[in-house]
């Protein structure tokens, strides 16, 4: 299958990534078949890509008008109606094995033979998830980043039993669609991003258990250094511009200081102990109530937006 054979989008699951995904493909004219078992599910998510779209359009980012774009939409709770005429299939449901292996195997007997089927998973193991499909050479991991609508990147992951070509596919389509994808050359627990995520996250909390800085100061810290590089050239590219001798000098005495807690760090485990779970909640170790929690948001929406707008500024 080529890229312009794709007509039809099936898009399993209509939460918070599923109406996302949703959207980005609308937006470069496919027709997506929105799926979910729930009606009240579909109709908060058709709210939500309405919201998105006037996001964009404020943003001046909508090269068409908002009712062409919802045209491409269809909502159902029929899945035969959803996957009999998909060509490519994303899914964004829950993130257990058992349930995303049992839905592939439903959606597998509806979807026609040449659908290239897709997992939006975090950090599942694709190579599990393909385990009972007839045809797990046609299944792939592509795992947007959120907020999806305003986070480029897609990590493409393939399973042991999934074809070169589906990745090679995968990843032009993630493109066409207006996405960056990363293809990776074997699963791994949590892929690439949530490793390093977490790798760095382990370490901000040990420095704020062990007294060293405030979550504040730590936040600010990146911002302000790390994040401001590595949104230009990443840790890798960074390592060889400062001086692989310096690199390799640090890391022989930090190496062994870092944290290397093997188990929930005891600040988080905390947190979510007393229901203290960030935004969702309303308070993590920082408070998300009133105005102020809201201008963060807005914020980093905001300059994710404005980041949007330049990748789509052709270079002179």
């Amino acid at each position: 299958m080529e890229l312009k054979d794709v007509k039809i989008i099936g898009n399993l699951g209509a939460g918070t990534m599923g109406h996302a995904t949703t959207l980005q493909f609308a937006l470069h004219g496919y027709h997506v078949k929105l799926y979910d078992q729930s009606q009240a599910a579909l109709d908060r998510s058709i709210v939500m890509i309405q919201h998105d779209l006037a996001t964009f359009q404020r943003a001046g980012l909508l090269t068409q008008s908002t009712e062409e774009v919802m045209a491409h939409i269809h909502p159902t709770t029929d899945q035969q109606f959803a996957f009999e005429r998909a060509d490519f299939i994303i899914e964004s449901i829950s993130e257990d094995l058992a349930v995303k292996q049992q839905a592939w195997q439903t959606v597998e007997q509806i979807a026609p033979e040449r659908a290239i089927m897709a997992t939006n998973t975090s950090g599942l193991d694709p190579t599990q998830l393909q385990s009972g499909l007839q045809h797990p050479e046609r299944f792939v991991v592509a795992h947007f980043w959120n907020p999806a609508h305003l986070m480029p990147l897609v990590e493409v992951v393939p399973g042991e039993q999934t074809a070169a070509s589906t990745v090679d596919f995968t990843v032009a389509l993630m493109n066409h669609i207006g996405k960056h994808a990363v293809p990776l050359k074997k699963a791994s627990l949590g892929f690439v991003g949530n490793r390093i995520q977490l790798a760095v996250m382990r370490e901000a909390l040990h420095i704020v258990d062990e007294g060293i800085a405030t979550p504040e100061a730590v936040d600010d810290i990146i911002k302000y250094s790390l994040g401001r590089r590595w949104s230009l050239v990443g840790p890798i590219a960074s390592a060889d511009l400062g001086g692989l001798d310096v690199f390799k000098n640090i890391s022989s005495y930090l190496y062994a200081d870092l944290s290397a807690e093997q188990g929930t760090d005891p600040a988080l485990a905390h947190k979510v102990a007393d229901g203290d779970l960030g935004l969702k909640t309303g308070r993590g170790f920082y408070s998300w109530t009133g105005a102020a929690g809201k201008q963060v948001v807005a914020k980093r929406d905001a300059g994710l937006l404005k980041l949007l707008k330049d990748d789509q500024t052709p270079d002179d």
